[in-house]
């Protein structure tokens, strides 16, 4: 049975969580805002205004909306300045094996993230063609954990909710996936995505075995 394997992107395919984080921490410190790896934590899975919400929160800053928008403006420069010497080696271990075994099986694959940045970070680590369907933060409204770009990802791929598997490394994304009753697999720490139906620390831990009971299941 072909199945449709979804795959968030930051902290998933590649480690750009430290680029956001610089980012975010450029414009928390110009606020006097101190923007700590465990507030980062808070921004997993999150769209970009939400992003900033919060820390401004962390600071108890009020900001015009004119400000909000300059602010996110300049966050995103500052990232996309990180990602300009992206290449294969930033795909994170054991996800290339992962996709490739999949194009082998001739099962569905998608890409189902809150960036709006997936395409060119994907082209830049040569591994676009691998997805038959990109969904990301230009193609959707609401942010996970509610399950929209996981269901969009599914119905573009013209595969049941049900019969599809997501990978993802926040709570919000294992939540969204949750909601939309398909598997959801979590990389990362079991301490923190212990609502998930499967936990790896990372893809290396994950083999043909697996893979195969998720298509037969």
């Amino acid at each position: 049975m072909k199945k449709a394997f979804i795959f968030d992107l930051d902290g998933v395919i590649v480690d750009t969580a430290k680029y956001h984080f610089l980012a975010w921490q450029k414009i928390a410190q110009s606020l006097n805002i101190n923007f700590t790896h465990e507030d980062n934590e808070l921004l997993k899975g999150v769209s970009r205004v939400r992003s900033l919400d919060i820390i401004l929160g962390l600071g108890n800053v009020e900001a015009s909306q004119e400000d909000k928008d300059k602010w996110l403006i300049q966050k995103n420069e500052d990232y996309l300045s990180y990602l300009v010497d992206m290449d294969e080696s930033e795909i994170l271990p054991g996800v290339f094996k992962i996709l490739k075994l999949l194009k082998d099986k001739n099962q569905g694959i998608a890409l189902g993230s809150a960036s709006k940045n997936a395409r060119p970070i994907l082209e830049k680590t040569g591994i676009i063609s691998y997805f038959d369907v990109i969904v990301d933060g230009n193609d959707v409204t609401n942010a996970k954990p509610d399950p929209e770009v996981f269901l969009k990802a599914a119905q573009l791929l013209n595969i049941d909710p049900k019969n599809s598997i997501v990978f993802e490394d926040s709570v919000a994304g294992i939540q969204a996936a949750n909601i939309a009753e398909m598997v959801s697999v979590g990389i990362g720490e079991e301490t923190i995505l212990h609502e998930a139906d499967f936990i790896f620390k990372d893809f290396t831990l994950i083999d043909e075995n697996f893979i195969e009971s998720l298509i037969t299941k």
